[in-house]
């Protein structure tokens, strides 16, 4: 017997930024634990074929799949809570798909016929949505569709949900998650912005089966009935859900609300309430913990105005929670703009004596880099438990040649490519596609091999000799270096498998001093927190 196949579209109302990522990834956690198989699918309204060129002050971290696609931050919400690979096929882009459309186009795809955008376009949408869903071998598929109802960019995405509700209405719901604000100036929740979102869905051809409603407080009974009355509903159809603590709290408020058991309903999937223990157990341990131990941040994608943005750090925000929450101890996160060190190089001090450990985010670009890099000497020097990922590897290796082996002028040739010392240089199969600007999609991508030394802080904490992890980088430890710094004290204690690559290094003389090439906040889960992690909040701690 086939195996159904079910959908769930997920569209957002009145704002962007409103969690249509949390809300997909929680629906499909409480999915998952009524032992269905669930897989997301994510929709960016983006002519960019990836996420990998766009600037993550304005879109958000870019997160790097298995198979080395970049993608949405959306992303890795889904293989948090679904603690699942999600791999390439899950993703699309509008560029991804009018790239395919015109690429079959010029083999002859269409057979001659003319190309056109209503219903070609859509079509390609949906058969990328079966093509992932088939893959996972899913019961349930739930696509989140970037954007806002009444953004001209998704109108073909909203066209290819009408067009799969239409054909398979018993087996697609649609869903909107919409925000109600509540005016200081008017002290009262207003559902009218959710009622004009509705209604320009309806202008799609689509009528929400259910509507998630956010909001700074729960949504009540009378507020419930207004949408419900107003949106052609019924009251048990709009979901409440006020701001959390904590994104983990999401899936048991859903299923307060009783939202599992209103889709199971409507799809007809016959499947028992589920176990949430695990998630119940979580939510304790992260609303009793008192301890805290902060951790510096020293970042530049953190400001936008006059505003804090921390969306593109967010994989590695989540990961220090997870090992924080694992050990019992409240993270606090402590934000340090390297550029303000770069004009105030005395403000170090302040800030960097006032936190329990220094980690270094990836990045590109030359902007903060001196700042940066003082703050991994003092971190260095004060024994401040450090965790260098990516560029925080690169320049703790920059850091330290020029600090202990004097080489002052030492440098990564991303930053200055006449250096004398380029402890740090592009790798060499990227010379090429940087001279031809070859940009997108063509950085070192996705899960790779790493071999770690039987003596290393790196294989005592991950506990076995090979690991996999992601990467996203073009420029390398320089290998004509390595026994100059290790003769110092820098031990390259992880490597590729033929040796060529310096993937870790770390500091023996220090509580704790470790740096990766890759990223390992791509692979850490709220029940699973990386090795990597767990070892700097640890030290930390102590």
């Amino acid at each position: 017997m086939k195996q159904r196949r079910t959908f769930i579209f997920i569209a957002g109302g009145v704002m962007s930024g409103v969690g249509k990522g949390i809300a997909s990834a929680s629906i499909g956690a409480l999915l998952q634990a009524r032992g269905l198989r669930v897989t997301a699918v994510k929709i960016d309204p983006y002519i960019n074929v990836d996420a990998g060129t766009m600037n993550p002050v304005e879109h958000g971290e870019v997160f790097v799949t298995r198979d080395g696609d970049e993608t949405d931050q959306d992303i890795g919400n889904y293989e948090r809570f679904l603690d699942q690979d999600i791999i390439r096929v899950n993703y699309m882009t509008t560029g991804r798909v009018y790239q395919s459309v015109i690429e079959r186009e010029r083999a002859l795809g269409y057979g001659g016929k003319t190309v056109e955008v209503v219903p070609h376009v859509p079509l390609e949408v949906i058969g990328r949505i079966k093509k992932a869903a088939e893959y996972h071998q899913a019961d349930v598929t739930i696509i989140e569709i970037g954007g806002t109802v009444g953004e001209y960019q998704n109108v073909l995405f909203l066209e290819a949900a009408r067009m799969m509700k239409m054909d398979r209405p018993a087996d697609v719901l649609i869903g909107l998650v919409s925000y109600l604000p509540i005016p200081g100036s008017v002290g009262e929740m207003k559902s009218k912005p959710t009622q004009f979102a509705v209604r320009t869905l309806n202008a799609t051809g689509l009528q929400p089966d259910f509507i998630i409603a956010r909001a700074s407080k729960p949504i009540d009974a009378p507020r419930k009935e207004k949408i419900a009355v107003n949106c052609s509903m019924r009251a048990e159809d709009i979901i409440s859900a006020p701001d959390v603590s904590s994104i983990y709290e999401v899936p048991l408020n859903f299923r307060i609300e009783g939202l599992s058991e209103m889709i199971v309903k409507k799809l007809k999937l016959r499947r028992p309430k589920g176990d949430l223990t695990a998630w119940e157990d979580l939510n304790q341990r992260i609303a009793n913990t008192k301890r805290p131990v902060r951790i510096g941040i020293v970042g530049k994608y953190i400001s936008t105005g006059d505003f804090v943005l921390t969306d593109a750090y967010l994989s590695v925000l989540e990961s220090i929670k997870h090992a924080a929450w694992s050990l019992n101890v409240k993270p606090e996160i402590v934000w340090l703009n390297s550029e303000e060190f770069e004009r105030d190089p005395k403000r170090i001090k302040e800030a960097l004596s006032k936190v329990d450990g220094v980690l270094v985010p990836g990045g590109f670009g030359t902007r903060g880099i001196e700042g940066k890099l003082l703050a991994i000497q003092y971190a260095r020097e004060h024994k401040i438990p450090y965790l260098g990922l990516c560029y925080g590897m690169q320049l703790a290796v920059v850091e330290f040649a020029r600090h202990v082996l004097g080489w002052k002028d030492a440098n990564t040739t991303e930053i200055d490519p006449r250096t004398k010392h380029p402890v740090i240089h592009l790798m060499n199969e990227q010379e090429e596609r940087m001279k031809d600007k070859k940009y997108g999609g063509t950085m070192r991508l996705g899960t790779y091999d790493c071999h770690l030394k039987s003596a290393s802080l790196a294989r005592k904490l991950y506990g076995r000799d090979v690991i996999e992890e992601r990467h996203r980088h073009r420029f390398e430890f320089n290998p004509s270096y390595r026994a100059a710094l290790e003769d110092a004290g820098l031990f390259a204690s992880g490597e590729s498998p033929d040796g060529s690559l310096v993937e870790l290094v770390e500091l023996k003389n220090h509580p704790f001093f470790i740096a990766s090439q890759f990223h390992p906040e791509f692979l850490s889960r709220p029940f699973k927190p990386h090795p990597l992690f767990k070892g700097f909040v640890q030290a930390a701690m102590k």
